[in-house]
C-alpha cells in the first residue's frame, strides 16, 4: 500500500501515542530503544491489510498462523538486552523485519532468521537500504552457526522450549532474551551464558506471540 502525507502523519500520530501509552507505561525503560520504536514505522514491515493495525496492543496476523509481536513484549524484551552499540545479536522470528529494524537503529551487528518465505520476502523488501542487517530464510530452531559467535539471542515470540544448539552460537557471557510457553501462559524470560551453565529467569508475565519449530517432545501418561 502505497502511503499519502496524510497516511504517513496519521502513522506517525499513532506511533508516538503507542511510544507514550504502551511502552513508558509499561517499563520499556531504556530511552535507546524507546526512541528507536519511536522512529522505525512499523507499519512498513506488515502485510497491506495489517497495517491500519500496526500499533494496536494487541498481536497482528501475519497468515499462516504467524504475528507480529505486541509491542510491549518487542519492547520488554529489547529492554531486558541491555544492548550495546558493538553488539552482534541473533534474531529468531523476523516476521515482516520491523524487530531488526529496531535492532538496527541499537546495535552494529543484526542476522535475523525468518523460516516462513511469504514473510521473509516482506521483510527482504521492507529492510532494503537498513545497514547491519543479514536476512536469512530457515528453520528459526536451527538459528545461523555459520555467524556465531553471537553477543545477543533474541527469541522475539514465545516457545515451549529453547534448544541447546541456539544457545551455543552465543559467545560466552552472551545475554539472551525471550517468551516462554508454558502451559498456555507466556512469560518473558532472560538470562547469560556462562562458562557454568545457562538459566532463563522470568521477568514479566506479558502475552507474546507463539512460534514455529520450539514444541517440547510429549510425553506419555497412563
Amino acid at each position: 500500500m502505497k502511503l499519502t502525507a496524510i497516511d504517513s502523519d496519521r502513522f506517525t500520530a499513532m506511533r508516538h501515542a503507542m511510544v507514550a501509552s504502551q511502552l513508558r507505561t509499561n517499563a520499556v525503560s531504556d530511552p535507546r530503544v524507546v526512541a528507536a520504536m519511536a522512529r522505525v514505522p512499523r507499519e512498513a514491515f506488515l502485510p497491506a491489510e495489517a497495517q491500519a493495525l500496526a500499533y494496536r496492543d494487541t498481536a497482528l496476523p501475519l497468515g499462516q498462523g504467524r504475528f507480529q509481536n505486541v509491542p510491549i513484549a518487542t519492547g520488554r524484551l529489547l529492554t531486558e538486552a541491555y544492548l550495546l552499540p558493538a553488539d552482534k545479536v541473533l534474531l529468531i522470528g523476523a516476521a515482516g523485519g520491523y524487530t531488526a529494524a529496531v535492532l538496527a537503529e541499537l546495535v552494529t551487528s543484526v542476522v535475523a532468521v525468518e523460516s516462513d518465505a511469504a514473510l521473509a520476502a516482506l521483510a527482504r523488501e521492507a529492510l532494503v537500504g537498513t545497514a547491519g542487517v543479514t536476512l536469512v530464510e530457515g528453520p528459526l530452531e536451527t538459528g545461523h552457526a555459520a555467524g556465531a559467535p553471537y553477543d545477543v539471542l533474541m527469541v522475539d515470540g514465545a516457545v515451549e522450549q529453547l534448544p541447546d544448539s541456539l544457545v551455543a552460537q552465543l559467545r560466552d557471557g552472551g545475554r539472551v532474551v525471550a517468551g516462554i510457553a508454558d502451559r498456555g501462559v507466556t512469560r518473558l524470560t532472560s538470562g547469560r551464558k556462562s562458562e557454568g551453565g545457562f538459566a532463563l529467569l522470568d521477568f514479566a508475565d506479558i502475552d507474546c506471540v507463539p512460534l514455529p519449530g520450539f514444541a517440547r517432545a510429549k510425553t506419555f501418561t497412563f
